[in-house]
């Protein structure tokens, strides 16, 4: 049975605004390559597929990090859940209606984790119980607005791992209490 965890970048002051928080420093980026290496797949909400689709097309200034992340992204199967979109790009799967069942069913299909990205998302998921382990990365700014790491009431949580992975960002991981 695989695990649904939902995992971001989050400020101090708990924004998950990627562009604010800007791009991850090398360690942390080779952090995050051999994170999605090992994943069974993504599921993601509108907004967030659309800042992930960047790395569907190479650029010719990436460096050799970059150039990797972007296949380990690719290779990864992807799910995103949406209304509003009428397709989605290679390697991934169009959830338009009753993504409950649709990810309940994943969930039950695969064995490894499935990285959930998407504030919105991951609280409807929160709210229907679906979400098994929250790991947030905490990096040392505070942006004072933006979009909520939490955007749903909160499941009473337990801190289960604390460790820090690169130039002053920790990961917290915790699970419903």
């Amino acid at each position: 049975m695989a695990k649904l965890v939902y995992e971001l970048n989050q400020s101090l002051d708990g924004y998950v605004d990627h562009e604010k928080l800007g791009p991850p420093r090398p360690a942390l980026f080779r952090h995050f390559i051999e994170r999605v290496r090992g994943l069974t797949g993504m599921v993601y909400g509108r907004g967030m597929y659309e800042v992930m689709r960047y790395w569907d097309d190479d650029l010719p200034e990436w460096d050799a990090a970059e150039r990797d992340f972007a296949a380990v992204w690719r290779a990864q199967p992807k799910w995103v859940v949406s209304r509003s979109l009428k397709s989605v790009g290679p390697n991934a799967t169009l959830i338009e209606d009753d993504f409950e069942a649709v990810i309940g069913r994943l969930k039950i299909q695969l064995d490894g984790e499935i990285e959930v990205a998407g504030p919105v998302l991951a609280g409807s998921l929160t709210t229907l119980g679906l979400i098994d382990e929250y790991r947030i990365y905490l990096h040392p700014i505070v942006l004072g607005r933006g979009r909520p790491f939490f955007t749903a009431p909160r499941p009473p949580l337990r801190l289960v791992a604390s460790d820090q992975i690169a130039e002053g960002v920790i990961r917290l991981t915790y699970v419903p209490a």
